[in-house]
């Protein structure tokens, strides 16, 4: 199996830990020379005034998420500076779960992201299906949402680039995915249905353990 070093870079506008004014995107730089050092990822995140707790890392894949209104800006910084890396944007989420809008309800003031990274099988049709039980789950799924509620999670983001899938879960500071995932299947058995049913169209990136398909990655400054 081929492996490559790719960059994911989440850059966050106002400080660690707070919400978003405007919509989330994500950018992507994949080295597939295993040339890029993180000396270099640091020096250009000091440059451009990005603190090293908004880079993640997974072993030999990296991360920085902006917004929407910067997001070319900075795909074109990074091109700059690093012309023998491939670079692709995620610049909409297809999926966008916020807790605030659907409940109305006061968000928690500060919230860490958990970012992770799988790709969809090589098949359009499925593919499709994937994307359709997205757009509809609002109204056909409810307890999803009902479940994420009911955990905590202040947004859910899904963005795609090709196969490629980029999740975002966004969680109260000081809690845990551990703790708090299992709240979203409490009393919800339709929750553990629609995860099967995702299970269907997901699979691990290429340099994914074998029979992983969700990798985490983690904030280099943990």
């Amino acid at each position: 199996m081929r492996k490559y070093l790719f960059y994911v870079i989440l850059l966050f506008l106002t400080s660690c830990g707070q919400k978003y004014a405007s919509n989330p995107s994500l950018v992507e730089l994949v080295d597939m020379d295993y040339r890029f050092s993180n000396h270099q990822l640091m020096k250009f995140c000091h440059d451009n005034n990005i603190k090293n707790e908004n880079v993640f890392e997974w072993q030999n894949h990296w991360c920085i998420y902006t917004d929407e209104q910067h997001v070319d800006s900075l795909a074109a910084r990074l091109d700059t500076s690093f012309p023998s890396l491939k670079i692709n944007i995620y610049k909409k989420p297809f999926y966008n779960f916020n807790r605030e809008k659907l409940t109305g309800e006061k968000p928690a003031s500060k919230w860490i992201h958990i970012i992770m990274t799988a790709n969809l099988v090589n098949d359009t049709v499925k593919q499709k299906e994937y994307m359709e039980y997205h757009r509809t789950q609002f109204e056909k799924w409810p307890e999803v949402s009902k479940g994420f509620i009911h955990a905590d999670f202040q947004q859910v983001l899904v963005f795609r680039t090709g196969r490629q899938l980029m999740l975002v879960i966004s969680i109260p500071q000081g809690k845990t995915l551990d703790e708090l995932n299992p709240k979203t299947t409490e009393n919800n058995p339709r929750v553990n249905e629609w995860n099967k049913i995702m299970a269907k169209y997901q699979e691990g990136i290429d340099d994914a353990p074998k029979g992983t398909t969700w990798v985490m990655f983690s904030s280099i400054s943990n």
